[in-house]
Formats: C-alpha cells, sequence, structure tokens
C-alpha cells in the first residue's frame, strides 16, 4: 500500500458513507410523501385523524402530522428528521385529497 493511498483511503470512505446517506435519506422521502397521501386519502374518505396518523406512522416509519381542511380539500404535512449521517436534516412532504369520498 502506497502512502497517497493512505492518504486518500479516509476520504474516500467519508464520500463513500455521504453518498449511502443521501440515498437512505431520498428513499425515507419517498416513503414520507407516499404516507402523505395516503393519510390525506385516508382523511378524505372521512376517518379520524388517528387512523389517518396510524397509517402514515405505518407507511412511512414514524412522522409528524398536521392537518386542515381547505375546501373541498383535505391537507396533510408529514415531518421526520433524516437518518443516519444526515439525522439534523427534517424531511416534509405535503399531499390533499378531495374531502367527503366515499
Amino acid at each position: 500500500m502506497t502512502a497517497e493511498f493512505a492518504v486518500a483511503l479516509p476520504a474516500i470512505a467519508l464520500v463513500l458513507a455521504a453518498c449511502l446517506a443521501s440515498v437512505q435519506l431520498v428513499a425515507q422521502q419517498v416513503r414520507l410523501t407516499d404516507a402523505a397521501a395516503d393519510a390525506a386519502r385516508a382523511l378524505g374518505r372521512g376517518e379520524s385523524e388517528g387512523t389517518a396518523r396510524s397509517i402514515a406512522d405505518r407507511v412511512s416509519g414514524g412522522s409528524g402530522l398536521v392537518a386542515w381542511t381547505e375546501e373541498p380539500f383535505v391537507c396533510v404535512v408529514l415531518t421526520a428528521p433524516g437518518g443516519g449521517l444526515l439525522a439534523a436534516i427534517e424531511l416534509r412532504a405535503e399531499s390533499c385529497a378531495v374531502g367527503g369520498g366515499a
């Protein structure tokens, strides 16, 4: 092993860890977006906010839920912290659905 390679190895490991953490963060954002859509549809069908929260938690793996109504829509915002190396980043997803559906 050359000295240059030994010096560069920690930097390569750090870049690789950052890339893997970024991929994990993107996957978590996709799950959060899906969970927001599912929760908004549940509220649009007339289900309780507790039911919508449990649906969102099941899909996203745990998140904070805020819901409001802007007639004729029911909207939801989910927030969750990022994971791993990027835990300081807060993820956010918003979705709306038509209320009063069956």
